[in-house]
């Protein structure tokens, strides 16, 4: 059973084999998340060349995933993947199978980022059209302001933190703070930046 969490990527290596498709929605991806990404593969898809990852043009060897942090095994030879997955068992490394859900360390799930305001959805591969159905859904309720919108809910918690001593009123505003649309949120943000508590 695959359990839920965020993991920070803050400049840890991924390193994807493959050159397809699949390797590619997934470096694509990974680029979201502040991560050093390289590719390894005899050939890639013209998409590669439109995204900043390292390119590598070559067959899979042991070496190009060390000190790897995460591996995805992407390539389309099952045995090339196999031998990913064994590797990286035998030293410590997580590694996605993209041909093989059972045997991978994590699967990712099908996902939104509005700044840091991330949403997930997983059918824990039963269903990746349905994952992608509840992701659409959740684009369309969910649009690019919602990344303002979580950065100034974040500096009004802290201010409210620093701020505010009484518990209970603490856990009111922060409560009601989720009700408000952006304009008077930023309203809010400026009146506790001027010490207005009312």
């Amino acid at each position: 059973m695959f359990y839920p969490m965020m993991i920070n990527l803050d400049n840890k290596n991924v390193t994807i084999i493959g050159g397809g498709k699949v390797a590619f929605r997934k470096a694509k991806k990974f680029l979201e998340f502040n991560c050093k990404i390289k590719v390894i593969s005899p050939s890639f898809i013209e998409e590669f060349y439109s995204i900043e990852v390292k390119l590598i043009n070559d067959e899979y060897r042991e070496d190009y995933l060390k000190e790897s942090f995460i591996v995805i095994a992407a390539s389309s030879n099952k045995k090339v993947n196999e031998d990913i997955d064994n590797y990286c068992k035998e030293n410590n490394i997580m590694c996605n199978r993209a041909d093989n859900k059972e045997l991978s360390d994590f699967i990712v799930p099908s996902s939104i980022k509005r700044g840091n305001l991330v949403i997930s959805v997983s059918t824990m591969g039963n269903s990746p059209s349905l994952a992608s159905k509840i992701r659409k859904e959740l684009e369309s309720n969910y649009g690019v302001e919602y990344e303002e919108y979580v950065n100034i809910l974040g500096d009004i918690r802290n201010l409210v933190l620093k701020n505010c001593t009484d518990k209970n009123e603490k856990k009111k505003i922060l409560n009601e703070l989720v009700n408000l649309n952006l304009e008077e949120l930023k309203k809010r943000r400026l009146d506790y930046e001027n010490n207005s508590w009312n």
